[in-house]
């Protein structure tokens, strides 16, 4: 029998980059930190390759620079690489120039290290605007996944143009450029986070897989979403952040990983590309 299909995908930044942690981890002091993410990303490629299953990897630029062969091997291994932009900035706060730099020059790296072109973005915490819409469509992206129609999350993008409908799990903007949706379940006549990270974390696998195949039935995909530090609980414990911010990053890390084999042996996962190939 089967698997059901789902669409995988990794952000592969560092425990260091999360917008949780930023207040108390800025940017000028990223160089200083403990690197986990080659350890953490290569657990999950094995754990893919165990299972045979494929997927999508958002590379910040960042990564990229100061771990090129974790990305050569990402690639190696079959994996399709697409863009998470270069030093996880939110959009809306940066100007348009700036995020034209950043994606094109996160793309252009990308395709000197893989030899292979990106068509993929995401946009660090799913911070999307209108105009990178339509900036990532004049740098040669063909699909976005960074939509997240969740209205009460205070960094997720809104869109004031969204894309429409075109076919099971993809819409479309109206310069051309996909949108592969985060998944969302409808819940009491209102859509609730279902697509992986903390909402992953926070949720027993049953109920999870259960919410699934709901989506799946309904939508027609169901797009999933991990970062390499969800499968870490050793990493560093970062003092002084909000409760919220806390328990956002904290929660369930020493259960990730056992719950990405269950749904590795649950699902057929396979890279975003191919829902834009179909």
């Amino acid at each position: 029998m089967s698997r059901p299909e789902m669409l995988f995908s990794v952000d592969v930044e560092d425990w260091y980059q999360v917008e949780n942690l930023k207040d108390a981890l800025p940017r000028s002091g990223w160089p200083r930190h403990e690197p986990r993410v080659e350890d953490n990303t290569h657990r999950l490629l094995e754990l893919l390759d165990a299972s045979k299953a494929m997927g999508t990897f958002f590379v910040l630029g960042y990564m990229a620079r100061k771990h090129p062969e974790l990305v050569k091997r990402i690639h190696r291994a079959g994996h399709e690489i697409a863009s998470h932009g270069y030093g996880h900035e939110l959009l809306f706060k940066m100007t348009n120039e700036q995020i034209r730099d950043d994606v094109l020059q996160t793309k252009e790296m990308l395709e000197d290290l893989t030899g292979t072109e990106v068509i993929g973005y995401r946009a660090p915490a799913f911070s999307i605007t209108d105009e990178a819409i339509d900036i990532l469509a004049q740098c040669g992206y063909r699909y976005d996944s960074s939509m997240f129609a969740f209205g009460l999350h205070d960094r997720y993008g809104r869109l004031k143009t969204p894309p429409e409908a075109h076919s099971d799990g993809l819409m479309i903007f109206e310069n051309g450029l996909f949108e592969v949706p985060l998944s969302m379940l409808p819940f009491m006549g209102k859509l609730v986070p279902w697509a992986g990270g903390g909402y992953f974390r926070l949720m027993p696998y049953k109920l999870f897989r259960a919410g699934a195949m709901r989506v799946l039935a309904s939508d027609g995909a169901f797009a999933f979403y991990v970062h390499p530090w969800e499968i870490d609980p050793g990493q560093p414990r970062v003092r002084g952040l909000r409760l919220s911010h806390r328990f956002r990053h904290y929660v369930n890390l020493d259960r990730t990983y056992s719950k990405l084999k269950m749904l590795s042996e649950d699902f057929s996962l396979k890279p975003y590309r191919e829902i834009i190939a179909a």
